[in-house]
């Protein structure tokens, strides 16, 4: 487990815009923006947004938990130390079945 890179929140606007600088995919009901800091830190960053094109409040908070959750099985076996990473919910985020948003 030690090998494993230390996992962070990205908390403030600076560092979700520095990511958007970095290579985007779309990955159905998510963005997945990605920056190596190339800093010699092996920290692994990580933030969660979603739009008002998502949908109310509600919405958006259920968007960003599954987002959170989603996170917490995948980013620790298939982060890269040192990258910056920024999950952007969609419109289909919500909705989608828990197999197909993993």
């Amino acid at each position: 487990m030690s090998d494993l890179p230390k996992i962070e929140r990205m908390t403030s606007r600076p560092q979700f815009l520095a990511a958007a600088k970095g290579a985007s995919q779309a990955r159905g009901a998510v963005v997945v923006q990605r920056l190596d800091r190339a800093d010699g830190d092996p920290v692994v960053r990580i933030g969660f947004t979603a739009t008002r094109k998502v949908g109310g409040a509600v919405q958006r908070n259920r968007a960003k938990r599954r987002l959170r959750e989603a996170a917490r099985a995948l980013i620790p076996a298939h982060a890269a130390p040192g990258a910056d990473y920024v999950l952007i919910a969609r419109m289909g985020t919500v909705g989608r079945p828990w197999d197909r948003l993993l």
